[in-house]
C-alpha cells in the first residue's frame, strides 16, 4: 500500500470471457483476491461458456490504443498482464505499447482455449515471435503454446530445458514454461537461461480447471508489482493458482473455473 493509500496497480490486456473464467474476468479477480488494484484494456469479445467458444470478435485497434493511454497515463501502473491479443494487428500495437511503458510485463501467449478453440490468428505468430516476446519481463506459455511458437514438442519434463530455451531465444528476459499437460507433479520450469528455477505442485483429481492460464499470470503480475523479484513473484503465484485448481468447482456442463476467491479465506494476500 502507497502512502496515498492506494494499491498497486496492475493492468490487464485481455479478451474477454462471458462465462467469467478466464480472460479478464479471471485477471481481475485474482487481482482482488490477490491484494492489488486491477485494470483492464479488452481487446476482444468472446462469447464462452463451460463448453468452450462459440464466437470471438476483436476490438479495433484505436479501441484498445485508447484504452491503454487512458489508463497508464492518468492512473499509471506497477506491472501489466497481456493475454489474448487475436491478430497480428492487435499484437504489433499492444508490443508498442508495453515497450514504451516503465514497469514489468507478463505476457500469456494464449494460443487457444481449454477447450481447444483457437484464440490466436495463424498470421499474429510471427508479430508474438518479433515484437510481444522481446518486450516481456516473464513469458508464460503452456505446452502447446511452446510448440506453436517454436516447433518444440515436449513430451517429458526433461525437455522442458529446450522449450525455454526455444522461448527465450526470442527475447523475454525470464520465460516460465507450463508443464502442467505433463503426466506426474504439475511441473513448471522458470528461467532466464542462468538461472532455473524448477516448481512443483501435487496434481489435483479436479477437471474444473479454466482459467489457470490467466489466472497464473496475473498473480505473477500482482507480485510484481508489489516489488517482488521474478522468482518470489512466480513462485508466490505458483502457490495461489494450486489452491485455486484444487477448490476449482463445476460449472454448466463443461469444465469449470478455478476458484479465484478461495485466498480471500486464506491467509494468502501476502503469500
Amino acid at each position: 500500500m502507497s502512502a496515498s493509500g492506494a494499491p498497486p496497480r496492475v493492468l490487464t490486456v485481455a479478451g474477454s470471457d462471458s462465462g467469467g473464467g478466464a480472460g479478464i474476468q479471471a485477471d481481475l479477480k485474482t487481482m482482488l483476491a490477490l491484494g492489488v488494484h486491477g485494470m483492464s484494456v479488452l481487446t476482444a469479445v468472446t462469447a464462452q461458456n463451460s463448453l468452450g467458444v462459440q464466437g470471438a470478435w476483436e476490438l479495433p485497434v484505436a479501441a484498445v490504443r485508447a484504452q491503454y493511454r487512458s489508463v497508464v497515463d492518468d492512473i499509471g501502473v506497477q506491472a501489466v498482464k497481456t493475454g489474448m491479443l487475436a491478430s497480428a494487428e492487435l499484437v504489433q500495437v499492444v508490443a508498442e505499447l508495453i515497450a514504451g511503458t516503465d514497469a514489468p510485463v507478463v505476457v500469456d501467449p494464449v494460443g487457444v482455449s481449454k477447450h481447444g478453440d483457437p484464440l490466436l490468428a495463424a498470421s499474429a505468430l510471427d508479430s508474438v515471435r518479433t515484437k510481444l516476446l522481446p518486450a516481456a519481463t516473464v513469458a508464460t506459455p503452456n505446452l502447446d503454446e511452446v510448440a506453436q511458437l517454436t516447433g518444440v514438442q515436449v513430451e517429458s519434463e526433461e525437455q522442458l530445458r529446450d522449450a525455454a530455451a526455444a522461448v527465450l531465444a526470442y527475447g523475454p528476459r525470464w520465460v516460465l514454461v507450463k508443464g502442467g499437460h505433463l503426466p506426474g507433479d504439475a511441473v513448471d520450469l522458470l528461467t532466464d537461461g542462468a538461472e532455473e528455477h524448477w516448481l512443483r505442485a501435487p496434481r489435483y483429481d479436479n477437471r474444473h480447471t479454466h482459467g489457470t492460464g490467466c489466472t497464473l499470470a496475473s498473480a505473477i503480475a500482482a507480485q510484481l508489482a508489489k516489488g517482488r523479484s521474478v522468482p518470489e513473484a512466480v513462485t508466490a503465484a505458483k502457490r495461489y493458482v494450486t489452491g485455486a485448481i484444487a477448490a476449482g468447482f463445476a460449472l454448466g456442463a463443461g469444465i469449470g473455473p478455478v476458484d479465484h476467491g478461495w485466498a480471500l479465506t486464506s491467509d494468502t494476500r501476502e503469500a
